[in-house]
């Protein structure tokens, strides 16, 4: 039915504003939020007929991209489309698909799908752009359409605010016509191109090392990679015992996942295992436990990674490029190496920015978002998690001993506050009950703790993050700042 409409038509803005069958979602919207479409990571948020997320409005970013990418692209090529187990991912993955060969484009769908498989493809297929349809961590209502550029990094915030401003119809330039059928995209499902990628994580350590005689516990979360990390890890000669290992829209990181870490650590003990991974939704993330179910979070992976990378003398300048959520237990034992720690705003595309700007080779978040260009172009949980094995097989000890061997964390709190309203949320800054309580507690920390307010860049929260040298005081502050942030900020909701 769309793409009947759309066939024969001349597109332009003028056209566009004029449909009933499109123009409408340009105006709701604009009128949703002042706020732009794209966060720290994509378009995100709740999918349904009066949500942000539709088929409406992912038809219109399809399209628009089409026209974006094509004209900013040397050459004509197609965008390769991937998605995640949730209910929703199908109908944003047609609508998308749509909007793009309506704009002249053609789509490779490789389906369910990793994220960094995405990323992956794109950079090594001369695609125009990768697209991964997925909220991440994020619950299974929820859904997100986030952009890779050609080299598979994420698409910049240039290239995202036209695409964004021809949405709203605040464009005045000029776009490609597609006047006939003769103009218009095909799409094409290509899931194969995805054993493309499971070579390209194997690759590395296939001729250095395998896993043989290690039991690896997998928590797929329900997710993306439900059919690649049990075979990569199989293919490596591990052990592997999957939980939620089936894609499922329904429960999709619910209770389980890189979030909610209870029942892996449960399942390391009961099989006696060496280690576990958990994913996140997409895979693009990894957090571990060991064999007695210690937590081993980004903080200890890049860590432990940078050691290695300083050893083979791959680690420019000892540098590490992190967030502000990197814990000060990391930071002091780090710099204590003679290290250099980088810290960064929240999001893998700081960390990738600043690592781009330092020439650094070795960065990432505490989520377990860890980027490495010797040997991906984005995160990869998958990737991560295999490094890990990797190192503490080489390591002739176990996870539990290189833990205790690095270094202890500092008590660290982390707690979300759900402020509904945008402008509050975004403009948290100009509550002074909320700037004079942070003060307040900073002063009383003094140099043995930190504190962190913000806005969720994906999520309809502000995350209120304290620090300290001992849980007692971490407690206390975090309490007050949640209590004001509750009572200023989360009111008339």
């Amino acid at each position: 039915m769309i793409k009947s409409y759309l066939l024969n038509q001349t597109f332009n803005l003028q056209s566009l504003r004029q449909s009933q069958v499109l123009g409408s979602v340009i105006k709701n919207t604009a009128s949703l939020s002042t706020t732009s479409l794209f966060g720290t990571d994509g378009i995100r948020g709740c999918v349904g007929v009066n949500k942000l997320l539709n088929s409406s409005l992912a038809l219109q970013v399809g399209f628009w991209a089409g026209q974006v990418l094509r004209a900013n692209s040397m050459q004509l090529a197609p965008v390769i489309l991937g998605q995640d187990s949730r209910n929703s991912s199908d109908m944003l993955s047609t609508a998308l698909s749509e909007g793009l060969t309506a704009a002249g484009v053609e789509v490779w769908n490789l389906g369910l799908c990793p994220t960094p498989a995405v990323a992956h493809l794109t950079s090594i297929s001369g695609a125009m752009a990768g697209i991964m349809i997925s909220a991440s961590h994020n619950p299974p209502e929820d859904n997100g359409i986030k952009f890779f550029g050609a080299e598979g990094t994420k698409l910049s915030t240039l290239v995202q605010a036209q695409i964004e401003a021809r949405i709203r119809g605040r464009w005045e330039g000029n776009d490609i016509v597609v006047s006939n059928s003769q103009f218009l995209g095909k799409q094409y499902y290509r899931p194969e191109l995805v054993t493309q990628y499971i070579k390209s994580v194997r690759k590395p350590f296939e001729s250095k090392i395998n896993l043989h005689q290690m039991r690896i516990v997998l928590d797929l979360a329900w997710g993306a990679a439900v059919n690649t990390a049990p075979e990569i890890f199989q293919a490596m000669g591990a052990e592997v015992i999957t939980l939620h290992d089936i894609p499922d829209g329904d429960r999709i990181n619910v209770n389980c996942g890189s979030t909610h870490l209870a029942k892996l650590q449960q399942a390391v003990k009961e099989h006696q295992a060496d280690l576990g991974f958990a994913f996140d939704g997409d895979a693009d993330r990894v957090m571990a436990v060991d064999s007695q179910g210690q937590v081993v979070d980004g903080d200890y992976i890049l860590y432990f990674w940078g050691q290695a990378l300083r050893q083979q003398q791959m680690l420019p300048n000892d540098t590490i490029v992190s967030t502000v959520m990197a814990n000060l237990g990391f930071e002091n034992a780090w710099v204590k190496s003679r290290g250099r720690l980088i810290r960064t705003p929240v999001g893998d595309r700081h960390v990738h920015s600043k690592m781009g700007e330092l020439g650094a080779t070795l960065g990432g978040e505490q989520s377990g978002h860890i980027l490495c260009p010797h040997y991906a172009v984005s995160g990869d949980g998958v990737l991560t998690a295999l490094h890990l094995s990797t190192l503490v097989k080489q390591s002739g000890t176990s996870l539990t001993q290189m833990l205790a061997q690095s270094f202890q964390t500092y008590p660290q709190l982390l707690k979300n506050v759900r402020v509904k309203d945008p402008e509050r949320r975004l403009n948290w800054q100009e509550c002074e009950p909320l700037q004079k309580a942070i003060a307040e507690a900073e002063t009383a920390m003094g140099n043995e703790g930190r504190i962190l307010v913000r806005p969720s860049g994906t999520e309809p929260l502000i995350r209120v993050m304290v620090e300290a040298i001992n849980m007692d005081l971490a407690q206390h502050w975090s309490d007050v700042l949640v209590d004001c942030t509750e009572k200023h900020l989360a009111v008339l909701q």
